[in-house]
């Protein structure tokens, strides 16, 4: 398993092609995440291409990954568990849903247009972290773990009955 600074490199250009994909297809600019919400309106169907895009190599990529006893720069899958849809689940989709529809944005194209500076996306992304801090207090829970240590067991879903 990689770690320290090789690890940090590689999550620094994952991240920064996140952000150049976010940036080049139009994921950063909210009038034109709210023109494609906007199905009633003036809509604007070209993120769908987007999203499309992100399936076609998502898909099969989740398959083969998922393979592995591992992945390659952690000791484990951090997959969910929860099978069943709980109000908790409900209620925090639908205010996601909301709040993207009612400013154009969501966790990733915020947190990638923070360099813009701009005071909108400033104080969304502040609103979103005191927001995921407000549901910590209130709930009692602890940020989930992100990986495994370096012994956990071998990938369960690695049978291929995944996705």
């Amino acid at each position: 398993m990689m770690s320290g600074p090789p690890r940090t490199l590689a999550a620094l250009v994952c991240g920064l092609i996140f952000g150049l994909g976010l940036a080049v297809s139009g994921m950063m600019n909210p009038a034109k995440v709210i023109g494609f919400l906007d199905v009633a309106g003036d809509w604007d169907p070209t993120l769908i291409f987007v999203m499309g895009g992100a399936l076609l190599v998502t898909i099969p990529a989740y398959r083969v990954i998922l393979a592995r006893r591992r992945p390659v720069l952690a000791g484990g899958f951090s997959l969910p568990t929860k099978k069943n849809l709980d109000a908790p689940l409900i209620v925090g989709s639908a205010l996601f849903g909301i709040g993207w529809g009612l400013v154009g944005f969501c966790p990733g194209p915020a947190v990638a247009a923070i360099g813009t500076g701009f005071p909108a996306v400033l104080g969304f992304v502040a609103a979103m972290i005191a927001g995921m801090a407000l549901h910590s207090w209130v709930s009692g829970e602890r940020p989930a773990r992100t990986s495994s240590p370096p012994d956990a067991a071998p990938n369960p879903r690695a049978s291929g009955t995944g996705l």
